[in-house]
């Protein structure tokens, strides 16, 4: 594929005298932190950042808006680990860019958004564009800097160990156009240390609880996702003998597939009403690396006053969502290694709940005969290679698939929970397809590609085997639906009718329109071996989703 070999990185000679730029000094840093790609739009005030980035040996990628080139700055990191870098042009570059750093931080993704501005004796008497960066991403960031001259190596390493640091999240860099084209002679990047993985001194409370309970429940969540601890969680599940709940961002910890994992929850009352007597049942729930942030507000206090709660997480917060009898903070996996040592393989829950709440799960989501997203869901499940990476759009059909497909590891279905914002979908499968070379499976609905359509010129230009199938229903189906059940009038959640599968083709993929199981399986094969992206518009019926989560 296009683009996996990264290129060597230029030789800082190409400055003459032996000098390098500013800007050189914070490509170097991002490269030293393990950065391979940098998305986003360039404009004057980042020319000599982009510049400098490609003498690092990163590649910049042009998107066709700063919003997506961060969602693919994300999804290369879910399939790499490669440190997200997201760069824009001051004023409304920095502007486009704000919904994927709210993104970021509610998604716990540690993206460093580097943006250009003019050098502040200019931005005194200058006006066009101008405004205040860093006022206005500083509620969203953990750190905003604004690089000054010699202090640009140890601005990009404090901004990456604070980004990584407890729960991942965005920084900001602002870049001044005068630093970042200064000559100066090369310094060493400044070693900021990492933050060690620490856990509590005194685990013996926690550990009597869990030695003691015969109904104990763990609900996993995303701290547990980024600090790579499956195996930890697996291995704590057979010691203590626990059924598996987990967020929407969790799912594939345990691959879903296992008999000890119940399902995902969060948006879905009906997976909610289903899976709440475990937690009426358990007399022990363990919270590992569980974050309220992807949870509806029925989530709230959603267990009974007094049951004895674990609750293990990277970072705390003071978030009021529920409440717990222990407050581990650390690293996750470790925490559950730790607790789970000296417990011998149990068997709990003698009267098997666990086992009809899954059952009860599965019977739930099963697609019906007729045609409609359910069939879609499994049809795409039956024919999509193992180890294939999704992503979910915001909407309806996002909830469905969450309950519907099955992970079988995670980072598997990408979406946005914590923020659920639309238009996310289409490049974080750029960026998985880009760091993974496979083929990536991407799930939006119409009204959502119709906010990204550009971006299906990037797929084209990077040659990315992407496989898009969009749900058209011509409508906001989940508004319209939360209309319907207020008993308001139906109004702005209706949009025209766009032939996306000759929008495809006239973009460089294949396209076509699918409205039955046979040609959609039969189309999702052929998409899955061919070279570049394609698109299966499949139309359904917004109906389908009443009564479906």
């Amino acid at each position: 594929m296009r683009h996996q070999t990264i290129p060597a990185a230029r030789d800082a000679q190409a400055i003459p005298g032996g000098l390098v730029t500013g800007a050189d000094l914070l490509a170097g840093g991002l490269a030293a932190a393990g950065a391979t790609h940098a998305f986003g739009i360039p404009g004057g005030e980042v020319l000599a950042l982009v510049d400098a980035l490609g003498r690092a040996g990163i590649r910049f990628e042009l998107a066709r808006h700063e919003n997506a080139a961060g969602f693919m700055a994300e999804g290369l990191w879910h399939a790499t680990g490669a440190l997200p870098v997201l760069v824009t042009t001051l004023g409304p570059g920095v502007a486009n860019a704000v919904n994927v750093v709210a993104n970021a931080q509610q998604d716990h993704v540690p993206l460093v958004v580097v943006t250009g501005c003019v050098d502040q004796d200019l931005a005194e008497s200058y006006t066009h564009q101008i405004f205040d960066h860093q006022a206005v991403l500083r509620p969203l960031v953990k750190a905003s800097f604004r690089v000054a001259p010699g202090s640009e190596g140890l601005v990009v390493a404090k901004a990456i160990a604070i980004a990584r640091r407890g729960r991942p999240g965005p920084v900001h860099i602002d870049l001044p156009i005068a630093v970042a084209e200064a000559r100066t002679p090369r310094r060493a990047v400044p070693a900021i240390p990492s933050a060690s993985s620490a856990i509590p001194a005194d685990l013996q409370p926690a550990q009597a609880l869990i030695a003691a309970a015969q109904r104990p429940l763990v609900i996993a969540g995303l701290d547990l996702v980024n600090q790579g601890g499956a195996a930890e969680l697996d291995r704590f599940l057979t010691r203590a003998g626990a059924p598996l709940l987990t967020s929407y961002k969790a799912k594939g910890l345990v691959p879903e597939d296992d008999a000890r994992v119940v399902g995902a929850i969060g948006l879905s009352p009906k997976a909610d009403t289903i899976v709440r007597p475990l937690l009426e049942a358990a007399d022990l729930i363990v919270l590992a690396g569980y974050d309220p942030v992807e949870m509806r507000q029925g989530w709230r206090e959603p267990w009974p006053a007094g049951k004895p709660v674990i609750d293990i997480v990277a970072e705390p917060v003071q978030h009021g969502m529920h409440t717990s009898t222990l407050l581990l903070e650390g690293d996750v996996g470790t925490i559950l290694t730790r607790l789970g040592d000296g417990l011998a393989p149990k068997a709990a829950w003698p009267d098997g709940e666990p086992a009809a709440v899954r059952r009860a799960f599965r019977a739930a989501f099963a697609a019906p005969e007729e045609w409609g997203p359910h069939a879609v869901f499994e049809t795409l499940r039956r024919i999509a290679p193992a180890g294939v990476v999704a992503t979910a759009d915001s909407g309806a059909h996002r909830i469905l698939l969450s309950q519907i497909w099955s992970c079988d590891g995670p980072r598997r279905l990408l979406q946005s929970s914590g923020l659920c914002t639309m238009g996310c979908a289409l490049p974080l499968a750029t960026g998985a397809a880009l760091g993974s070379g496979r083929p990536t499976l991407c799930f939006v609905g119409d009204a959502g590609l119709d906010m990204v359509l550009g971006e299906l010129a990037t797929l084209r230009d990077l040659a990315l085997p992407v496989v898009l199938v969009v749900l058209v229903d011509e409508a906001l189906g989940l508004i319209a639906l939360k209309q319907r059940q207020l008993g308001l009038a139906r109004a702005g959640v209706d949009i025209g009718a766009s032939d996306f599968a000759a929008v495809a083709r006239a973009m460089g993929g294949h396209g076509v329109t699918i409205g039955d199981r046979d040609s959609l399986a039969r189309e999702a094969a052929a998409a899955f071996r061919r070279d570049g992206f394609t698109l299966l518009a499949c139309r359904i019926d917004a109906a389908c989703y009443a009564g479906a989560f």
